[in-house]
């Protein structure tokens, strides 16, 4: 598993998650980038199994549940658990402190653990 910098967490949440053979996210972290648009970097955890059952998306979302934005994943990670990608420009209204990740995978849909993390 990639160790992020103790000085990168602040503002970050972190989930303790059990794998239910969903698709998790394991953690995440919000970059604010200019006004109003931040990068996020999310690590997801997935017993992915090929082409037909993999974590395919993760999404941002507020707390009404407006996705904010989607970071499609291309491929399985069979050999690469937990994984992380990024997802830059996503613009958040400025009103919006918290957002909350969920992940998805081509069987189950959404339904793993999602994480709420605070906005820097």
């Amino acid at each position: 598993m990639k160790m992020l910098p103790a000085t990168a967490l602040a503002g970050t949440l972190f989930a303790t998650t059990a794998w239910a053979g969903q698709a998790d996210v394991v953690g995440a972290m919000a970059y604010r980038e200019g006004d109003e648009t931040y990068r996020f970097e999310v690590s997801v955890r997935h017993d992915d199994a090929g082409w037909q059952h993999y974590a395919d998306r993760w999404d941002i979302l507020t707390a009404d549940g407006t996705v904010l934005g989607s970071r499609e994943l291309l491929h399985p990670h069979e050999d690469e658990q937990p994984f992380t990608r990024s997802l830059g420009s996503v613009r958040v209204p400025a009103a919006v402190r918290q957002v909350q990740i969920r992940a998805h995978d081509k069987v189950h849909g959404n339904g793993g653990k999602a994480l709420t993390i605070d906005l820097p």
